[in-house]
């Protein structure tokens, strides 16, 4: 069965508001005179959410990235995602990345590479990956 997107929610903004097991169980009776999450219908969902974002829950804040649709550019973060998880590459801030890339090619983000330009940036994080595997 495939989850709601609204229960969804609800356990996201409990999260991120780092909401105890009793005040969210009190904030759900209190709302909507269940205890559990999984008992709400629609409407009730709605009013959780509603007092969620009353108590300062921004929900939707972090705009999710598209992955690309070009298989060279996913090359690229696959890459630096494994340099930073190896220790290798220090700073994970994305910038970082476009900063590496804009020195390397004069472009402002790894979606604009060409395929040749592409190749160039990858190389040299695989020899980033080689150079400290010794």
């Amino acid at each position: 069965m495939a989850r709601n997107p609204q229960h969804a929610q609800i356990q996201i903004a409990r999260k991120e508001l780092k909401l105890v097991d009793d005040d969210y169980r009190s904030l759900l009776k209190r709302v909507t005179g269940h205890m559990s999450s999984t008992q709400l219908n629609a409407a009730d969902r709605s009013k959780v959410i509603l007092e969620l974002r009353r108590l300062g829950w921004q929900g939707g804040s972090k705009p999710q990235r598209k992955a690309s649709e070009k298989p060279y550019v996913r090359k690229i973060f696959a890459l630096w995602g494994q340099l930073k998880k190896d220790g290798i590459w220090k700073n994970p801030d994305r910038k970082s990345l476009i900063t590496f890339v804009k020195k390397m090619t004069d472009r402002d983000d790894p979606e604009w590479l060409s395929y040749a330009e592409a190749t160039q940036v990858i190389e040299a994080l695989k020899a980033m990956q080689v150079g400290n595997a010794k």
